[in-house]
């Protein structure tokens, strides 16, 4: 007859080692317990810190920690060469912005360029922008900018940025905005 397990819940944003922790903890004190970490169940009574990792992440823990300090440093040099990059995308940038945009858009256009090339998208916003302002300045309709901007791949946060930039960038972006909500 097979071992009985209590089941224990792990907190939300406990990381592999935590879960180790906790049954460890419970493995010394007598407890056969289990509990499920990304769909993976772990027992009290034969976890390790490896088993734990190779089970979930298909690693040892060193072989993931090694992967994780790799990938920091990729980011981290990706990074470093975009930020070294924004004074020549900006440039790019504000020139693309003037075939599309308003003189009268040019100057703001001009200032928000760099900080948007600076932060999480990289200035994927820009183009993605650009692309919805061109249809509406061509006398496009709605539905072509609405199917533009659908398919652009937005979570609700870069998809609520753009629809600021159109609505500030477009003489049309309120009735635009209005539309895609």
């Amino acid at each position: 007859m097979g071992r009985i397990y209590k089941t224990i819940e792990f907190r939300a944003g406990d990381t592999i080692e935590g879960a180790v922790r906790e049954l460890l903890r419970h493995k010394e004190i007598g407890s056969v317990v289990c509990g499920q970490f990304n769909g993976v169940t772990l027992y009290s009574d034969t976890v390790t810190m490896d088993s734990a990792y190779k089970e979930i992440t298909g690693k040892t823990k060193a072989e993931f920690d090694k992967d994780q300090q790799q990938w920091k440093e990729d980011y981290d040099r990706r990074q470093k060469e975009h930020e070294e990059r924004i004074p020549e995308l900006s440039k790019v940038w504000m020139e693309k912005g003037r075939k599309i945009l308003s003189e009268d858009k040019w100057e703001f256009w001009d200032e928000i360029v760099p900080i948007r090339l600076g932060d999480i998208y990289h200035g994927m916003e820009l183009g993605n922008c650009l692309d919805i302002i061109e249809i509406l300045n061509n006398n496009g309709s709605l539905d072509e900018a609405k199917e533009k901007i659908e398919n652009q791949g937005h979570s609700g946060m870069s998809f609520s940025l753009v629809c600021a930039m159109v609505k500030e960038f477009s003489d049309r972006g309120n009735e635009f905005v209005e539309y895609v909500k």
